[in-house]
């Protein structure tokens, strides 16, 4: 168990002037049984209307408006986080299964994720967990991980057809395998320890409770990671999404760190 650090920035540039902004955060860690939120600060520029609430899902965001012109557009988000209370989390409700059993938008499989498939299906012997350790072993070792080649729009069957992608496609790849063998699998968004950008990784159901699989760093997740949201793919996890007025072209920077508390 680990009392985590958190720093979430993006600053958002606009070639034009944004004369009217509706936008959505997700960016809040989760309160499960494997973390807790301790402490949380947000600013957001430019100020206007800002409320809080939470989705289907269970993912805590933010949604304003900016009624005022602006060219640029800011968020930071900090807090401290325990991490590691437990290696699970509670199981799915009913009413939900099947959002996690059935293929969405960017987990669908076509022909050459079913080949792979037929390859690389569940073994009579082997239980649920023992099938996804074994399956993010193998993606680990058959996907390359590359900046650039892929896109937030890209679906799974895409992605493997390039044989390559981040972790977004490491996650989607695992989730549609998952589904096609039965098994509830659900896309997670969050960060980890160390610095650079926002992560993400799977999350499966077994004997009632959700264990977290890595597969582009091949590894069970632990206490140095962040939950901040779970859905069927990355579109109901994108942690910034917005409506404008003008604008332009926009130019994105993102810095996330996360450290351990002394």
């Amino acid at each position: 168990m680990k009392r985590l650090s958190f720093d979430y920035y993006m600053h958002i540039a606009f070639s034009e002037i944004v004369t009217q902004c509706h936008y959505t955060i997700k960016c809040i860690p989760m309160n499960t049984e494997n973390q807790q939120l301790e402490t949380l600060q947000v600013e957001i520029e430019p100020k206007d209307t800002m409320s809080r609430g939470e989705d289907s899902f269970g993912n805590q965001y933010l949604y304003g408006s900016v009624d005022q012109n602006h060219e640029e557009f800011y968020f930071h988000i900090t807090g401290e986080v325990i991490t590691g209370m437990t290696t699970w989390q509670d199981g799915v409700a009913d009413h939900m299964a099947g959002m996690y059993r059935y293929a969405s938008r960017y987990t669908q499989m076509g022909e050459a994720l079913e080949d792979y498939y037929s390859i690389a299906a569940p073994k009579a012997e082997e239980d649920t967990y023992a099938y996804a350790v074994r399956l993010m072993h193998r993606l680990h070792e058959e996907f390359v991980y590359e900046k650039n080649v892929t896109d937030v729009s890209t679906t799974a069957e895409e992605a493997w057809k390039l044989e390559r992608g981040v972790c977004q496609d490491y996650a989607h790849i695992m989730i549609a395998l998952c589904r096609r063998a039965g098994i509830m699998a659900r896309y997670v968004a969050g960060m980890m320890i160390g610095e650079g950008a926002s992560h993400a990784w799977v999350e499966i159901a077994y004997e009632g409770k959700w264990y977290a699989f890595d597969p582009t760093n091949d590894k069970l997740v632990d206490d140095t990671y962040i939950k901040l949201g779970v859905g069927r793919d990355a579109a109901d996890c994108q942690i910034n999404r917005g409506l404008l007025r003008g604008g332009g072209t926009q130019t994105q920077t993102v810095d996330v760190k996360v450290t351990v508390c002394e």
